[in-house]
């Protein structure tokens, strides 16, 4: 497997990230099972693994932590923070509070003494960025990490963290988790354009668009009752996503590729990808991942992907991405009753 430098931390990392979310609770919940796809995908050539204490509710990093048992030094490890773990309002968001007891909770779980990547799983518009960035770089200068990184967050939020970064004298995002896949490219106008102008690493999530490009739901046809569909239905059911789909899909037999390799091919031909996160389930979700890890789109099958599904846009919604208060509370984008009748 070839490597590719992370932004400009100097570390090497595969194209393809091991994504831990469906080990445990939320998906595969045999730790043995799911440590012996760990131990599959390792031996292949992946050394990145993504996980986040939100999985499974904490359970996917003990899973992760008991399968790196003397193969720690050879990975390069990364976790998140931010979801809410349980019920105590201090025990989510972005805080100095939360983010010093949130990475000691991992590193016990992962039984490990230092992170790779920390990433802050989601902007918190309750705290300020510098307070954010502030605690980061403490765990930085302690030890307990290495380098930090944001996941999904507008590009206006980057360059912000960025500037406070370099006006606090503060430690930097050098990496950023955008969603990313043939059906959600919106990210090409402007997040990762940013993301490399500060020499950020992109280390992209749902490739497969959440398993629409699976190849697997198809226009008109009942898809299997996965936990995925009955997760987010309205996204399986969508028309402009599954009308992408039926194009594709005759793209990637004219290619003479499964639907899965044209997917994750495609998104790690972006110059501004580092790499992309596969989220197997099973080994045989992860086989056939690992068979098309040295596929290469040529020009003529990106134009065709380019004429489907045009650069810069979305076919529908993201549905697991990240909605700004500024669109999603009405009172940030509509003025009162008072205030219209006011004017």
């Amino acid at each position: 497997m070839k490597y590719r430098t992370l932004g400009r931390t100097g570390i090497q990392v595969s194209p393809y990230a091991l994504g831990t979310m469906m080990f445990g609770a939320w998906g595969n919940t045999d730790h043995d099972d799911s440590i012996r796809i760990i131990h599959r995908a390792l031996d292949a050539g992946i050394n990145f693994v993504d996980t986040a204490d939100v999985y499974s509710d904490g359970e996917s990093e003990v899973i992760v932590g008991k399968a790196l048992k003397g193969r720690r030094d050879d990975v390069v490890l990364a976790s998140k923070m931010h979801f809410p773990m349980g019920d105590d309002p201090n025990h989510r968001g972005n805080s100095r509070r939360w983010i010093i007891a949130a990475v000691e909770a991992s590193l016990r779980r992962l039984q490990t003494d230092h992170l790779d990547l920390y990433q802050v799983h989601r902007p918190d518009p309750t705290t300020d960025i510098e307070e954010t960035l502030s605690a980061l770089s403490d765990l930085i200068h302690s030890g307990k990490v290495r380098a930090i990184g944001s996941s999904t967050f507008p590009a206006a939020e980057i360059v912000e963290a960025q500037w406070v970064a370099e006006r606090r004298g503060l430690e930097r995002f050098r990496t950023e988790q955008p969603p990313y896949s043939i059906l959600n490219r919106s990210i090409e106008r402007d997040v990762l354009p940013v993301a490399r102008r500060y020499g950020m690493g992109a280390l992209v999530w749902s490739p497969l668009a959440q398993g629409l490009l699976t190849g697997r739901h198809r226009k008109g046809a009942q898809g299997g009752a996965t936990h995925r569909v009955a997760a987010t239905p309205e996204h399986f059911a969508h028309e402009c996503k599954l009308e992408v789909v039926e194009q594709l899909i005759p793209l990637a037999e004219q290619a003479g590729l499964p639907m899965t390799h044209l997917a994750m091919a495609f998104a790690i031909a972006h110059p501004g990808v580092t790499s992309a996160i596969i989220g197997p389930r099973t080994m045989e979700h992860l086989d056939d991942l690992l068979a098309g890890a040295d596929v290469t789109l040529d020009d003529e099958v990106l134009n065709q992907i380019d004429e489907i599904a045009p650069p810069g846009t979305d076919a529908g919604p993201n549905d697991a991405a990240y909605t700004p208060p500024a669109i999603a509370d009405v009172s940030l984008r509509r003025r009162s009753v008072a205030e219209r009748s006011a004017a």
